[in-house]
């Protein structure tokens, strides 16, 4: 998609491009309560071992600074607050009220305070000093921002140089085989889990669609050198079912 033009995806549909963040708000509005339950059925639980990886992979330190973007519900900022210490920070980032305060609500009754802070904020402009955060972590978020090339370009302000961003991110499949077995799990069982358990088909429906619309791996790869990364590689999880992106500011 030109991001230059005037419309933009929302799942399979194009749509006039400032319709797409209140569109994206309205589906995560009426997922929000359920929507760690949902990951867990809808995964199997195996997006918790993907999350795994990626704080291994984060080379986080106490004292460090980091940036949970599009973070929802907040089970990176969980983490990622231990590990930082007392001398460290994390901010829970998100641009939708209701998953920020799930995010909050979730965090504050399990007694994490103190290094976490809230910022309600747009990925593609966000509200933070240049070179301030050690460590960015967008977590199957990037997708639903409408102009991702801005918000990489931000993520690259905000990185401190030598700090790294992650991106996990559902991606496309390596084996022909996989791929159909996904798509036929995407289209067919996924919007009926949402509507059995959230009660809402269609937000899990443009969930699916917003995957195929995501750009595969090497396009995105591609994104965040163009955003200014250095040293971009990826990993693919669960055969490509998911991908992990990394990049460092030097």
């Amino acid at each position: 998609m030109n991001q230059d033009s005037k419309y933009t995806d929302f799942g399979f549909k194009q749509i006039p491009i400032e319709q797409k963040e209140q569109l994206v708000a309205e589906v995560f509005d009426s997922v929000a309560k359920k929507y760690d339950l949902m990951n867990d059925i809808l995964s199997f639980g195996i997006h918790r071992s993907w999350k795994k990886h990626t704080i291994n992979c984060s080379g986080v330190k106490e004292g460090d600074r980091v940036l949970d973007l599009a973070g929802g519900t907040g089970d990176f900022t969980e983490k990622f607050s231990k590990l930082v210490g007392k001398s460290g920070e994390v901010t829970l980032s998100d641009i939708n009220a209701s998953m920020l305060n799930e995010g909050k609500t979730r965090l504050l009754n399990k007694g994490i305070v103190g290094n976490v802070r809230f910022v309600q904020a747009n990925a593609e402009q966000l509200p933070f000093p240049d070179n301030y955060f050690d460590i960015i972590v967008i977590s199957f978020g990037l997708r639903n921002v409408t102009n991702k090339d801005k918000a990489l370009q931000e993520m690259h302000r905000v990185l401190k140089l030598g700090g790294r961003a992650l991106v996990l991110e559902f991606s496309k499949p390596t084996n022909q085989l996989l791929e159909t077995a996904y798509n036929i799990y995407s289209f067919q069982l996924l919007p009926l889990i949402g509507k059995v358990v959230a009660n809402d088909a269609g937000s899990y429906q443009y969930l699916a669609e917003s995957i195929r619309k995501h750009p595969d791996q090497e396009t995105l790869k591609q994104m965040m050198l163009d955003a200014g990364f250095n040293q971009v590689g990826y990993q693919n999880l669960t055969g490509g079912i998911t991908a992990l992106h990394r990049g460092f500011k030097f």
